[in-house]
């Protein structure tokens, strides 16, 4: 099992929700995240915590991230631990009909969800891998993607996002073990945190709970134990973990 005591550990979305959580149990773990966020109140809430380190970067901006990734191996050494976390859920209808007439899927939505969940990962991981391949790290990549990625009704974009995130994991864990990197992912079901209740209505939630075996929304907490859990398992590889309380069986 892999020792994540003295590890450097990006979290991307790490400053709140899931993210945060991942990031507290990282520092259970001793090793030392490193938080990529937007929210800069939520940043300087983390900033006097000593045992971890937070960069405001806007990882769909390629040249931001590839700045940021360069500043941390200047600073740090070298990157052991990748968790592509960032995420915003967005649920809509392709098409429907409202009292005004038809309503179509703000294309500008589809364009915000797709680049935060999917491009985003592909700009972190492309520069991430670079630095362990110069420092010959032998490195980690979590993607955190979603049941919904199997598709799931008024989520064409955020469904879309985490089934191409799927598939980028699957390849990854094909090309990057010759170089001694692993890639798996972890798909949660509907959780109990605030991006949730923002984005989905509370009567969905509700009736989706009522098809859950277990009757209840995930916690965050849980989640990122099974996180935790994969990084240290160093035979996992290439898999898509789903944590969603046997709502997909």
């Amino acid at each position: 099992m892999l020792s994540l005591e003295g590890k450097n550990c990006i979290v991307t979305g790490g400053a709140s929700g899931l993210g945060l959580e991942i990031v507290n149990q990282l520092v259970a773990e001793k090793a030392r995240p490193i938080v990529f966020d937007l929210d800069e109140n939520r940043l300087a809430a983390l900033a006097g915590r000593a045992e971890l380190r937070t960069y405001c970067c806007d990882v769909t901006d390629e040249r931001q991230v590839e700045e940021t990734v360069k500043g941390i191996v200047g600073e740090f050494g070298s990157i052991d631990v990748l968790v592509n976390n960032v995420g915003v859920l967005f649920s809509a209808p392709l098409i429907s009909l409202s009292p005004s007439g038809l309503k179509l899927h703000s294309s500008q939505m589809w364009e915000k969800v797709i680049s935060t969940n999917l491009s985003s990962a592909f700009y972190v991981s492309k520069h991430v891998v670079e630095a362990m391949l110069k420092k010959r790290t032998k490195g980690v990549i979590v993607n955190i993607s979603s049941i919904s990625a199997r598709g799931n009704a008024g989520q064409s974009a955020y469904s879309a996002a985490k089934a191409g995130l799927e598939a980028l994991t699957k390849v990854w864990a094909k090309e990057l073990p010759s170089i001694g990197i692993r890639c798996f992912g972890v798909a949660p079901g509907f959780c109990d945190t605030e991006s949730t209740h923002v984005a989905v209505n509370e009567k969905v939630l509700q009736d989706t709970v009522t098809r859950v075996p277990l009757r209840r929304l995930g916690q965050a907490q849980e989640i990122a134990a099974f996180v935790i859990a994969g990084i240290k398992n160093e035979f996992l590889n290439g898999k898509i973990l789903e944590v969603d309380g046997g709502l997909v069986i």
